[in-house]
Formats: C-alpha cells, sequence, structure tokens
C-alpha cells in the first residue's frame, strides 16, 4: 500500500485496516520504546491497546509503546511537565491539567463556546491554524505536539435534579479551571479534583456534580451510582479536547520511518476515540442510568456570553493567544454565532 493511502486511511479511521507500513530502514532500526501515560483509566484499554498494537504491527516491532493508565507513573497534572523532562516519552493529556505551565493551554482544551460540532472543530484547528500555534507553544516547552483528539459531549451530572443556574448556588460542581470562570460569574461555587477521585468524591458528597464528560465516561466511572440527573448545557461541542505529546529530544532524535508511524497511528487514534466516546454516550443514554435535563435556552445564553469574557482574558495573555482567540472569533462569525 503507497503512504499516500496508508495516511488516508489512517486520517480517516479506518478501524479494520491495520497500518501497515514496513520498510527497509523500520526493519534494520534497533527497538525504540516509549513509555505512555494517560490520563484514563481502564474504561478506554480498547482504544488505548489498538494504539499500541498498531505502532508494533507497522514498525515490525522496532517501535514499541508501553502504556500507563492515569497516574501510574506521575500525576496527571504532572504529565507535561514529565514529559518535557523526559520523565516519560509521551502522554495522552488533557490541557486543562495545565493552564498555568502553557500559555494556550486552556484554548487547546476547548474554550466555552469555541465550536459547535466537530466538523467545525477540524476547520479551526487544521484548516485555520490553530494546530500550529499550540504545536509552537509546546516545543517551548520541549515537548512536540503530536495533535488534539476531539471528546464527545461535556455536560453536568449532578446528585440532584438541576432546572437553572440558580439551583447550582447551593451545590459545589467539579470543574475544569476555564469552565469554574464561567460558572464563579453566577456564583455557582467549584472545586477541582482528577477523574481518578470524582467517584468517591460524589459519593462522600464532597461534591455534587461534575462537568466532566458525557454519559460515555459517566457510565464507565459508574458515577451514575450516586449522580444520575444529567443535564445538558450547550457550552460547546465537542465539548473539549485531549492531546497527544511526545518529548521533543526523543521524537528529533526518532528515524522519519518511525515519526511517520506515531503520526499514522495517532491519527487512527484520534478518529476512532472520539467516534467511541460520541457513540458509546449516545448507547449510555438508552439504559435508563441517567435521568435528562436540558437548561433553559436563556441560561445557556447565559453561560455563552459569560465565556466571552474568558476569551478575552486568554486573548490578553500572550500575544500568541491572541492570535488564537481570532481564529475562534472569526470561526464564531462565519458560522453565525459571532
Amino acid at each position: 500500500m503507497k503512504r499516500r493511502n496508508i495516511l488516508k486511511a489512517a486520517a480517516a479511521g479506518i478501524a479494520a485496516a491495520p497500518l501497515a507500513m514496513s520498510t527497509t530502514n523500520a526493519q534494520a532500526a534497533s527497538t525504540v520504546r516509549l513509555r505512555m501515560q494517560t490520563y484514563w483509566g481502564t474504561e478506554s484499554d480498547e482504544m488505548h491497546d489498538a494504539f499500541v498494537d498498531d505502532v508494533k504491527t507497522a514498525s515490525n516491532k522496532t517501535l514499541r509503546v508501553k502504556r500507563f493508565r492515569g497516574s501510574e507513573l506521575v500525576p496527571n497534572a504532572d504529565m507535561l511537565q514529565a514529559v518535557s523532562k523526559g520523565t516519560i516519552d509521551m502522554c495522552q493529556g488533557y490541557a486543562g491539567y495545565w493552564p498555568g505551565q502553557l500559555d494556550i493551554a486552556s484554548i487547546e482544551a476547548g474554550l466555552p463556546g469555541a465550536w459547535t460540532d466537530y466538523d467545525e472543530a477540524q476547520y479551526i484547528c487544521e484548516t485555520k491554524g490553530l494546530n500550529d500555534l499550540v504545536r509552537e507553544a509546546y516545543a517551548e516547552k520541549g515537548v512536540h505536539y503530536l495533535g488534539p483528539i476531539m471528546g464527545g459531549p461535556f455536560d453536568l451530572l449532578t446528585t440532584k435534579p438541576v432546572n437553572s443556574l440558580d439551583d447550582l448556588k447551593n451545590m459545589k460542581i467539579r470543574a475544569t479551571p476555564s469552565v469554574a470562570k464561567v460558572l464563579e460569574k453566577f456564583d455557582i461555587p467549584t472545586v477541582y479534583l482528577p477523574g481518578g477521585e470524582l467517584y468517591l468524591g460524589l459519593s462522600t458528597g464532597t461534591i455534587d456534580g461534575v462537568i466532566y464528560a458525557g454519559t460515555n465516561e459517566y457510565k464507565a466511572m459508574k458515577l451514575y451510582e450516586s449522580a444520575k440527573y444529567y443535564t445538558f448545557l450547550g457550552m460547546v461541542n465537542p465539548g473539549y479536547a485531549d492531546d497527544m505529546l511526545i518529548n521533543k529530544a526523543k521524537w528529533d532524535s526518532m528515524s522519519d520511518d518511525h515519526k511517520r508511524i506515531i503520526e499514522m497511528a495517532y491519527a487512527k487514534h484520534a478518529r476512532k476515540m472520539h467516534t467511541w466516546m460520541v457513540s458509546g454516550s449516545i448507547e449510555a443514554g438508552t439504559e435508563g442510568l441517567f435521568e435528562f435535563n436540558t437548561l433553559p435556552e436563556a441560561d445557556q445564553a447565559r453561560l455563552r456570553e459569560a465565556a466571552k469574557v474568558i476569551w478575552e482574558e486568554e486573548a490578553a495573555k500572550s500575544p500568541r493567544n491572541a492570535k488564537a482567540i481570532q481564529i475562534l472569533e472569526a470561526a464564531a462569525k462565519a458560522t453565525g454565532r459571532g
């Protein structure tokens, strides 16, 4: 199969077709071993095992990735620093964990109101150059940014029903820093907890709700055992963007063949994982585990309006951020939201 066709297949996320690249140089190279941590737990094992297998198969076993689950090597919030230092070689992370370490982190992770569907998100990242700005920022930290992995829904799960923003004023909600800034404008208490602590937090009453993902992830984490009320917020879709990072010195030392294999395996993985999260959320919504509600349109509009202040704050952090926000604003205008 020609390289052009392999790239096309990988980018399209064709699960059935293995990455079949095999070259003389790749066969002759000594085995390169990479340690990769994700913030995901057992719920994503199938997705990440497939990524590991694709790399091994495509390289004739000369490139091997060993994947570790969330916080098994370092705390999830420390993954950027660990990849930068070479403590671990790779990670699938979420930039919302490190807004204080990277100027563009909150924008990369998916600001409230940033995009309305997967195609628009891809247009912003690929066609309009957001990925280039993000890659530039990570390079300054000694990290190579392979690209985004678009998530699925990103809505509210609570222990009590929610019919309006006012209902949240007496609850403590787990939220990422950018979302917390929006909620705090409505006097809604927020706290940050890692994903691995959400089950305990909800079951013990430490928190009353989470804005973390969609029903697929909430089901996999068994959060429905303590919190079954799912509220659509209408803030952003896809609701977040993961990333795949690799230590830049390690990346620069790799052969061109190995780099292409990692890039193609990442592209396939990104598409498959997005599909898994979206389809899983649809399926989980049919099983009677959750009770659904939608925030009133007026409250959704208030959330989006409040998010504009966050955009302004992000743009003021650096010239690079200002360029990124200009990209978001132009896309919003082009789609009738500006």
